[in-house]
């Protein structure tokens, strides 16, 4: 790879939001954006002002009142042009993701590729925003659900996924008949400005009020008015568990609505049965991929005593042949992690981790990456544990694996479901019934169970969201469009009469 200098990385910054087609002024502000490739400044925005949060606010909410009697289908034409601008500056839009976020082309392309997926879902979707009709007890009558749109959906989002997660609620929230109103995280925003400026793009063609859709940047003061605020109908935040531990209490004294998908603890059982092979390289990736700061990264490995050499010496051995550095090299699999908080944060927790008589096997250590001191390459690391300690329960969000024995599945599956967070889970098994039993309602305790997978790599088409401190939230497939709308049920009466439900008599 031939490393670009300062400027011409630049360059291809400026050059990537000019064919997004950004109208917003860079270069200037208070707000700077850096790259965890080489840890450098690339260029600074103007944070929105408070002001400016309750005119965006505001603009959402007026544009609201005509946008939610748009047909549905209509509503969805303008997703459907996101989907295809976003096809059409997918490298543009994957390289703004790969700069700010670290992340190789292919998963930034992937990340994007989400939101063309979304796209093409909510697209069917706008179709499909099914009520149910039910019998009546009463002749000459009809009972029956309908699905209305709820208002401004305040979208908040997180560094490691900046655009893809936006997506998945912006595309819903628009079909559905919401406007939104989405503040990303400030480490990532020129991927937020290109994002949005496709989408502002695609609106404008489609003849559509642009304020259906605003975008505000800055710290957390910014997100703070969009949790307050009565005008947002549903916030919905992707972050940290004590980022949740804040908005639920305060959206819900206004009697807002919240979908929240906070933090993951996500575990792997591997049984005497499984596949070795198959298994080694669903751990690998679902541990080490993007530097472990994926909500669905695997970071417990709970693993039967008969194979636990064997797999954990081959996971030991994979991780040493980790091609880890700038993933503008293409042959590079582990990128950066995000800043300094994050490598020191690694670094307490492996300490954490020996103290309780964890044993490192492999990893752990700072990787200088083109003489570089500004950037945090870290190895991956693997630590063995003699049990699940407190260190095991709390989420590093970094690339720490620690494994784990156990003696029977029940033992597993306890294990399993111990720590606080509930998002993402895998078993790797040859055997159907303790796969059945990791599915069943005494098995996995987590939104999402998987057989024979590792435990990151969602599909748009499946609910994506988790239990307990995850925060209880559905995003993406399946019925999660209903966290968008507001359910009215509906008596028709043609009959002439008046009867009155359970036989009451009246006059």
């Amino acid at each position: 790879m031939t490393v670009q200098t300062h400027d011409q990385l630049l360059e291809t910054v400026k050059s990537a939001l000019n064919a997004c087609g950004s109208t917003i002024k860079v270069g200037e502000g208070d707000l700077m954006s850096r790259t965890p490739l080489t840890g450098a400044e690339l260029l600074a925005v103007e944070s929105t002002s408070k002001e400016g949060v309750d005119k965006a606010i505001a603009a959402a909410d007026e544009a609201f009142k005509s946008w939610r009697n748009v047909p549905a289908p209509q509503r969805g034409n303008v997703v459907k042009r996101w989907g295809e601008l976003l096809a059409e500056h997918k490298r543009d839009l994957a390289t703004l993701v790969q700069i700010e976020a670290g992340k190789s082309m292919s998963e930034a392309e992937g990340e994007v590729q989400e939101m063309i997926d979304i796209c093409d879902y909510a697209l069917g979707q706008s179709r499909m925003l099914f009520g149910k009709t039910m019998p009546s007890e009463r002749p000459g009558h009809r009972l029956m659900e309908t699905w209305h749109p709820i208002g401004v959906v305040g979208v908040i989002s997180a560094f490691n996924f900046p655009v893809a997660v936006y997506s998945w609620n912006t595309a819903i929230a628009l079909v559905c008949g919401d406007t939104v109103v989405w503040k990303p995280s400030e480490i990532c925003v020129l991927s937020a400005i290109g994002a949005h400026s496709l989408l502002r793009k695609a609106v404008e063609e489609c003849g559509e009020d642009p304020n259906i859709h605003q975008l505000v940047l800055g710290d957390r003061e910014i997100g703070e008015v969009l949790v307050d605020d009565k005008r947002v109908a549903l916030v919905s935040a992707t972050g940290s568990t004590r980022m949740g531990h804040e908005i639920a209490p305060r959206v819900a004294s206004r009697f807002g609505r919240y979908l929240l998908e906070l933090g993951g603890n996500n575990a792997g059982i591997a049984t005497p049965s499984a596949d070795i092979d198959l298994a080694l390289r669903g751990i690998v990736f679902a541990a080490a991929g993007t530097a472990g700061q994926r909500c669905t990264t695997m970071r417990r490995l709970i693993v039967h005593e008969s194979i636990a050499d064997e797999l954990t010496s081959k996971v030991v051995a994979a991780y040493k042949t980790l091609t880890i550095g700038d993933p503008r090299d293409e042959s590079v699999l582990v990128g950066p992690l995000v800043h300094q908080k994050a490598y020191e944060d690694m670094q307490d927790a492996l300490q954490r981790a020996q103290e309780q008589g964890g044993e490192l096997l492999v990893g752990g250590e700072r990787v200088i990456v083109d003489d570089n001191e500004d950037s945090f390459y870290v190895q991956p690391a693997v630590v063995k544990m003699p049990s699940q300690t407190e260190v095991v329960h709390n989420e590093t969000f970094a690339p720490i694996l620690y494994v784990i024995t156990y003696k029977d599945l029940e033992e597993a599956i306890e294990l399993h479901n111990a720590v606080p967070q509930g998002l993402s889970s895998a078993i790797f098994t040859q055997d159907q019934s303790e796969a059945e039993l990791f599915l069943s309602a005494s098995g996995s305790d987590c939104g999402i169970a998987n057989v024979n997978i590792g435990t990151s790599g969602a599909e748009i088409g499946g609910a994506f969201g988790g239990e307990k401190e995850t925060g209880g939230g559905r995003e993406s497939g399946s019925d999660a469009w209903k966290a968008y709308m507001r359910r009215a049920t509906n008596t028709v009466n043609y009959s002439g009469e008046l009867p009155l439900a359970q036989g009451v008599k009246f006059l």
